[in-house]
């Protein structure tokens, strides 16, 4: 089987095959952040049809039942780190990335490494990363405190500022509700602050 053609894709082929792995309103999430993801390639100069498809895909393994996810961390190999295992939460990032190369024949690298790293981000983040994370958070129907913030810093050439504030949000939230912060994220807000100092 060839590689996914990226600048030549059925949208509508990998909607339908989302389609049978998501709830419709995840998949309805998936379509808003691709969307929200090329907005943002305009404003930072990177190739629309990959962060269309990164965003597309980025959340396939979301609702993986406990079978699925041993079957294909059993196939691949798939290391979970023990705050991703038994976390769907987590863990759906990482399988995720694996599961794209299978179902949907994607093969390159940049989309893996932004479905990878889409919930916790990490230390030295490329372009499509910092979009697809960004994308997740602020795409048309997310509404939470903060959001508009968020809008603003990224849709203003503001992207680093945008995952600093985001990543300080999310790790603020993770102590005032008593749960373990996943040290990527440390690692990534600790990256992106000593980068814009």
């Amino acid at each position: 089987m060839n590689n996914l053609d990226i600048h030549n894709i059925d949208k509508d082929k990998i909607i339908e095959k989302l389609s049978t792995m998501l709830k419709p309103n995840r998949l309805q999430h998936s379509i808003n952040v691709a969307n929200c993801a090329v907005k943002l390639s305009e404003i930072y100069s990177y190739d629309k049809d990959k962060a269309y498809l990164a965003g597309l895909v980025h959340d396939c393994a979301k609702y993986f039942t406990k079978d699925q996810v041993d079957f294909y961390v059993k196939k691949y190999n798939i290391k979970l780190d023990p705050l991703e295992t038994n976390n769907i939460a987590l863990s759906h990032s990482v399988i995720g990335s694996f599961v794209i190369q299978d179902v949907f024949n994607i093969q390159d690298m940049d989309i893996i490494n932004a479905v990878r790293y889409h919930t916790t981000g990490r230390e030295n983040m490329s372009t499509l990363e910092k979009i697809i994370f960004m994308a997740d958070m602020i795409e048309e129907d997310r509404n939470f405190p903060g959001v508009d913030e968020l809008r603003k810093l990224s849709f203003n050439g503001q992207l680093d500022k945008a995952l600093i504030t985001s990543l300080n949000n999310t790790i603020k939230f993770v102590i005032e509700n008593n749960q373990l912060i996943h040290p990527r994220s440390v690692s990534a807000r600790n990256y992106l602050m000593q980068e814009n100092i």
